[in-house]
């Protein structure tokens, strides 16, 4: 009898333990799966299982309403597509109208939930928010992702819960190792608008091989980027190596660098020609 017992509080304990792992995922199930809401704008198709004069394809209107025949005005705006299509089966049935309607919706085209990209991207542009767990990096990708002369640093702005926010993302740090759950990846949402600026860009110019502006990339000191230009002429001395930069009130000032000093962004690197 005791082990029965023991059976029975070990059976016990293991359905618990499994209700508070469902418990515990299921919420980020319910996010993974969160479905897209219709908005206005949205072309929609609306088809009843054997009732061809019930086929509907029409626009939401601004409001987030449709006309739907029998029905009448309708408010599916805000509501996914299985809640739509349920609030419709359920009109039809309880107005008598069909005794077991089978509702499909059908998204024809998303322009009710849009995110907008621009600066220094390949496909700048408006693109749809076509489910509810779209991501910055999903909304980049559309745009064909960062161009050559797109920088690190993107600010995303918008509303959440009425009011105006402005994340500012390092791109890098969102696939840094480690971040499994890509905190920095920000959910988007209607009305978004990301921005890429231009990356951060110096310039070399005097006695080196191939003078003009570069990619500051991180931590790029002096010496990388004289090696990028491709190094001195016969001409050049490290010497006369000199760095102008723009103070913060606006002022250029001039420096004597040595190979390990950082550049900042719009510094311009002049090397002299040696006198000897």
């Amino acid at each position: 009898m005791r082990f029965q017992h023991l059976l029975l509080a070990a059976a016990l304990g293991f359905s618990a333990l499994v209700a508070g792992a469902q418990t515990s995922v299921a919420p980020a199930a319910a996010t993974a799966n969160a479905e897209y809401k219709l908005g206005a704008g949205d072309v929609i198709r609306i088809v009843v299982y054997q009732n061809a004069d019930l086929t509907l394809e029409t626009r939401v209107s601004e409001t987030g309403v449709i006309s739907y025949p029998l029905l009448g005005s309708i408010r599916i705006g805000g509501l996914g597509i299985g809640a739509a299509e349920k609030l419709i089966a359920d009109g039809l049935k309880n107005g008598s109208f069909v005794k077991s309607p089978q509702v499909t919706l059908i998204l024809l085209q998303v322009k009710g939930n849009q995110a907008s990209v621009l600066g220094q991207v390949n496909r700048p542009g408006r693109y749809p928010i076509e489910t509810a767990d779209m991501r910055m990096t999903d909304l980049l990708a559309n745009a064909g992702g960062v161009a050559t002369t797109g920088g690190d640093m993107l600010v995303l702005t918008g509303t959440r819960n009425g009011k105006p926010v402005r994340f500012e993302i390092d791109l890098p740090t969102v696939f840094a190792p480690g971040d499994q759950t890509r905190a920095n990846d920000v959910l988007i949402q209607n009305g978004d608008v990301l921005w890429v600026d231009r990356a951060p860009i110096v310039y070399i110019y005097g006695e080196v091989q191939r003078p003009g502006p570069m990619r500051l990339e991180r931590g790029l000191t002096l010496m990388q980027a004289l090696a990028t230009g491709g190094g001195l002429t016969q001409r050049g001395t490290e010497r006369g190596i000199r760095v102008h930069r723009k103070s913060p009130e606006g002022k250029v000032e001039v420096m004597q660098p040595v190979m390990d000093d950082a550049l900042r962004d719009g510094d311009v690197v002049y090397v002299k020609e040696s006198l000897f």
